[in-house]
């Protein structure tokens, strides 16, 4: 997804708070989708796709950094494409 907004900026710089932790186990996170309704659409890719794990990493630490740094952002959805 090519930064083109304020919104997505913001939150692609929360994103790099969580991806050292991520590529620390050999995984990552990417920007897939931003909708109207404030819900961030996120891939995971390398390890993250197989951990299970991923649910509560989405939750409790990804959602979570991404509210703090971009309030309006209301959910967090992994999605597979």
């Amino acid at each position: 997804m090519e930064i083109t907004s304020p919104l997505q900026q913001r939150i692609e710089q929360a994103l790099e708070h969580c991806r050292p932790y991520l590529q620390a186990d050999g995984g990552d996170i990417q920007l897939v989708n931003i909708k109207e309704n404030g819900v961030v659409e996120v891939r995971y890719e390398g390890t993250c796709v197989i951990c299970p794990l991923s649910p509560l990493t989405l939750r409790a630490g990804i959602e979570r950094t991404i509210m703090h740094w971009v309030p309006e952002v209301k959910r967090v959805e992994a999605v597979s494409k």
